[in-house]
């Protein structure tokens, strides 16, 4: 039987007397990628700032590993063994690509400001397993993020090694489930289909559970166990691929017109 990891129940965010999100129920179970996908103003991004924390449900609950995530802060959230990227890319421009990662770590860290201050052997120690866990996870995304690069800011990266980094970062804190908010935004094909490669390696080889939003129906086709679609704050369908690609609703979601007069 499947370990459930996050359920949402019944979730609905208002801004203003507008529903961002409408009774929204979801789940995922440990080891899935579930994608999340809709037109835009369908609530994808207001449904990942819910569940890091970023922005708090008028009515609802966030389950995660059997406790409630309402009320946490971001970092709290983060510190529970949720990350996320961001569809507009926030890394630390003016910091190093390896301290970029490194300091992602600092919810799981022990020795407090002492051990910083006098530069304890606890505190080197602790640096040490900080840097080879930062490098190991950059060398994930082989040669483009180590080496000479590690010291060189994240700003002189390009576009598609900034969404590496940003990966990086979120692997970086030892998270159980990561949100990839349209992690190929803006790539070229070439580059679309090595991250689509590596978000099935995620799981398959460090074990992540991965929730995705993204556009590119290619990825989502190749890379899904499940799909969830949202319109207007609420889930129209479910199921695989195959099944919401073909589902009327979805189709006049998208083309805004009834499935026969889209054929």
């Amino acid at each position: 039987m499947s370990e459930r990891l996050l359920t949402i129940d019944n979730l609905s965010v208002t801004f203003g007397g507008l529903h961002a999100l409408k009774n929204l129920d979801f789940h995922v179970d440990k080891g899935e990628i579930v994608s999340v996908i809709g037109p835009n103003g369908a609530g994808k991004t207001t449904f990942f700032n819910m569940i890091s924390g970023m922005v708090e449900p008028t009515e609802g609950d966030i389950v995660f590993k059997g406790e409630s995530l309402i009320g946490l802060d971001p970092n709290q959230v983060t510190a529970r063994g949720i990350a996320r990227t961001f569809q507009n890319v926030r890394l630390f421009a003016n910091m190093t690509i390896l301290e970029n990662v490194m300091v992602a770590q600092h919810c799981r860290t022990k020795q407090g400001v002492f051990g910083a201050l006098f530069n304890t052997s606890g505190f080197k120690q602790e640096e040490a397993e900080i840097r080879e866990w930062g490098e190991k996870v950059l060398g994930f995304f082989g040669s483009r993020l180590v080496g000479y690069r590690l010291d060189q800011p994240a700003s002189v990266l390009s576009y598609a090694n900034r969404r590496r980094l940003e990966v990086a970062r979120a692997m970086a804190t030892k998270p159980e489930v990561i949100l990839l908010d349209e992690p190929v935004a803006g790539m070229n094909p070439r580059e679309s289909e090595e991250l689509t490669g590596l978000i099935g390696q995620l799981r398959d080889e460090w074990g992540f559970t991965i929730v995705m939003i993204e556009h590119d129906m290619g990825v989502v086709r190749d890379v899904s166990d499940r799909v969830v679609v949202l319109d207007h704050g609420e889930t129209i369908a479910q199921g695989s691929y195959e099944d919401v690609s073909t589902n009327p609703d979805v189709i006049e979601a998208y083309l805004g017109r009834p499935a026969e007069e889209a054929s």
